[in-house]
């Protein structure tokens, strides 16, 4: 057996010859079927095309030839149909085994048991299927499969020259993209916005995919991989965003990918087969696309993605293809419309201009998501097929708010939004007007209105809505969007850089919550083993005790971070007080050391913990000594006392945070803790509700760490209020609930003029 790139370079010369000649379509079809037969000694080989949105067989070797432009399969019907549809590979022994299988009586293909069959891809569509059988029960060998897919590509050329198969955008679609229509997707970032749609990927045209020359061809992609890792260099030292932020941290693992030999070398592979250098790219491409496919951890999916905005831009390099509708400048406001987009490729764009992002694809952990909302553009993804739904310069409404985009939006949607979205700007300049406001209560009572914040790009929002500090600074982010655990001293500089920023506003930083929903690619357990509860298992404080050295480099780099200040420290997820011991005696380990040292020490050091177990309330008594401060977890500590997972739809609404058994919890917190001189803290999306607010006012609680969104709403409310009058109802309502008790507040709040909505 010849290597897959020997056995490739047979198959594309003979192609190469069968290209050039004077025959029709169907003539060169018929002998490419040989070509590929002859070469890998297979007993049939088929060629499927997709036609009238169905894959007829167009040419055979091995097949009886009455079944030619007979047979015909829908996508996702049988082995072909699914090939297609999923756009995958299949590698079969036993053809008649696989649940997909369907049999058509007119191919004579029953004698035949092994089936290997690999998608024919143009612009990121199944336009077709190649397939090679044998009598024999066998698994095709990888060179065979390899040689089979770089023949795929060079077909893709040819019959899409000779106008065999369907329009890009389908059979008739574009006669549909007229009307209006309401896309539904998911919220990545938050926001409103308006614009014209602009597709971020100009479509690249392959030219010529059979290499004359392979030094030559070679010699072309090292030129065009030294540009692009300059260009990649250029941006993460430019970067708007500041130095040593969690978007340098992005950018760092994008250069990783920029240099990784192992991608060159695939690329190099693919040039050996007989492929021209822009051929080779768009070969490891798909093999990269096949993969993400396959891809289950959606962090790794999220890398994946990043090399394949590399490969987009290497490939317009190569090519001489270049320019983004980023390069070509924006026109006017628009909402940028890819099927993925890495962050750099973001950071290209004027944000002036951009008022939306909409993806194919994306997650919440998703790169770009972090930078695109330190960017303050809203976010929307999962909508498929917009190439299908959308034309360039068509009128588009991102409510990524809602997770909706209005296409072509009539006159009525127009005025609707654009009444919301005036709705919108006046209510932000009303609470744009509150940042020098005191949250006092009518009776007099100063309540401590404090953000959450994780980025450095954050901090500003201080200054913007007139918050107290940051009651939540969420260490993790930086860990999240870093390909290796970021280095000590690149966590010193962020936590020094938030200090200064803040000045004399208090800062509590939580120590590294990660695990759950949050998974490190470069930490995990030890035995390997997923865990069927992570929300509840090896997460948070518990992943930082076992990790000793995780915690230990974090501590250092906060103990030097705020020398001459004043440090506060909270651990996440404490279950008992034991826990919180060990994770202060890692702290007062480092103090010693730096103390030896001669460093710089905090003036004083503030330690607190997170009360989301409900097991430490049942410890508060022998807690509270030890610590200055409490913050209670809202969205954790709802999940763990009615067992019901906070991401799960179908329990999203059923508890409910006004519920009596959440409230009276609440209230024994806060009555257990009043002996002591410690401040308790609410932290999380129920703060930031005027009406969860209003009722946590009523139990007792005076400190709200909530986005900065919603301190404007949360100062408003405050001032409409009497603490003594919301407190004896709550007094009432939780020694004898009504039967709603978000109604009854509501209505209380609604008799007394207090807005909230």
């Amino acid at each position: 057996m010849l290597s897959a790139a020997a056995s490739a370079r047979a198959i594309l010369t003979s192609l190469h010859e069968v290209m050039a000649s004077r025959s029709n379509a169907q003539a060169k079809l018929n002998r490419v079927v040989d070509v590929i037969g002859e070469t890998l000694d297979s007993e049939v080989c088929s060629i499927y095309l997709l036609r009238e949105g169905m894959l007829e067989l167009f040419a055979t070797r091995g097949l009886n030839q009455a079944a030619v432009h007979v047979t015909r399969l829908a996508v996702g019907e049988g082995l072909v149909g699914t090939i297609a549809a999923n756009i995958e590979t299949l590698n079969l022994a036993e053809a008649a085994a696989h649940p997909d299988f369907a049999f058509r009586p007119e191919t004579g293909e029953e004698k035949f048991h092994s089936f290997a069959g690999v998608p024919i891809v143009r612009r990121q569509r199944a336009v077709g299927v190649v397939a090679v059988q044998h009598v024999e029960q066998r698994r095709y060998e990888e060179v065979e499969i390899e040689a089979l897919q770089t023949v795929a590509m060079v077909l893709s050329e040819l019959i899409a020259n000779a106008e065999l198969i369907d329009d890009d955008d389908g059979v008739g679609s574009s006669a549909h993209m007229t009307g209006a229509e309401r896309l539904n997707g998911l919220t990545l970032v938050k926001g409103l916005g308006s614009g014209v749609a602009v597709f971020h990927q100009p479509r690249i045209t392959i030219e010529h995919v059979v290499a004359e020359d392979t030094e030559a061809e070679r010699q072309r992609v090292y030129l065009a991989f030294d540009r692009m890792r300059q260009q990649i260099d250029r941006m993460a030292s430019q970067a708007e965003f500041g130095v040593g932020g969690e978007h340098e941290e992005v950018l760092q693992t994008y250069k990783m990918f920029a240099y990784d030999e192992g991608w060159g070398r695939r690329i190099n592979e693919a040039i050996d087969s007989g492929l021209t250098a822009e051929a080779a790219i768009e070969r490891v491409q798909q093999r990269t696309r096949m993969r993400m496919r396959q891809i289950d951890d959606p962090l790794l999916a999220d890398r994946m993605h990043d090399l394949e905005d590399l490969s987009n831009r290497l490939l317009r390099i190569v090519s001489g293809q270049l320019g983004t509708a980023a390069s070509q400048g924006l026109r006017g406001d628009a909402i940028l419309i890819a099927r993925n987009l890495g962050p750099a490729e973001l950071l290209e764009y004027d944000k002036r201009r951009l008022k939306g992002v909409i993806l194919e694809e994306g997650s919440l952990t998703a790169h770009v998501v972090i930078v695109a909302r330190a960017m303050g553009v809203p976010v929307v993804g999962r909508i498929r097929g917009l190439r299908g739904m959308i034309r360039e310069g068509d009128p588009l409404l991102i409510d990524a708010d809602q997770g909706v985009v209005d296409v072509r939006p009539s006159p009525a949607v127009i005025e609707a939004f654009e009444s919301r979205f005036a709705r919108n700007r006046e209510r932000q300049a009303g609470y744009a007007a509150m940042r020098d406001v005191d949250p006092v209560t009518r009776d007099g009572k100063r309540m401590t209105v404090m953000i959450n914040a994780g980025l450095r790009d954050d901090m500003p929002m201080l200054n913007l809505t007139g918050a107290d500090g940051i009651g939540l600074f969420r260490t993790e982010f930086q860990f999240l969007v870093s390909a290796t655990l970021p280095a000590r001293e690149k966590q010193t500089r962020l936590y020094r850089d938030v200090l200064e920023a803040a000045g004399d506003r208090q800062v509590v930083f939580r120590t590294v919550d990660i695990g759950g929903d949050k998974v490190l690619p470069y930490l995990r357990h030890n035995d390997g083993e997923s865990e069927e509860n992570p929300a509840m298992g090896w997460r948070a404080l518990r992943v930082a005790l076992e990790r000793d050295g995780l915690l230990k480099s974090q501590a250092r780099s906060l103990l030097e971070a705020a020398g001459g200040r004043t440090l506060n420290v909270m651990f996440p997820m404490v279950t008992e007080p034991w826990e919180f011991d060990a994770a202060k005696a890692v702290f007062d380990g480092q103090l010693a050391f730096l103390r030896k040292h001669k460093k710089q020490l905090p003036e004083a050091i503030r330690f607190g913990a997170m009360l989301e177990v409900p097991a430490l309330a049942e410890c508060l008594d022998i807690l509270a000594p030890k610590i200055a401060f409490l913050s209670i977890g809202t969205n954790d500590l709802t999940q763990f006392l009615f067992a019901a997972d906070r991401a799960n739809p179908k329990l999203a609404e059923r508890y409910d945070w006004l519920s009596p058994s959440i409230m009276r919890f609440l209230r024994r917190v806060v009555t257990t803790l009043a002996p002591y001189k410690v401040d308790v803290t609410v932290c999380g999306e129920m703060g930031g509700r005027r009406l969860e607010a209003l009722a946590l006012m009523g139990i007792g609680i005076t400190r709200l760490s909530i986005t900065p969104a919603a301190v404007g709403p949360i100062k408003e409310l405050v001032r409409q209020v009497d603490s003594r009058e919301i407190g004896a109802a709550m007094e009432g309502w939780l020694a004898v609930p009504p039967p709603n008790l978000r109604q009854a507040l509501l209505d209380w709040a609604i008799a007394r003029n207090i807005d909230c909505d």
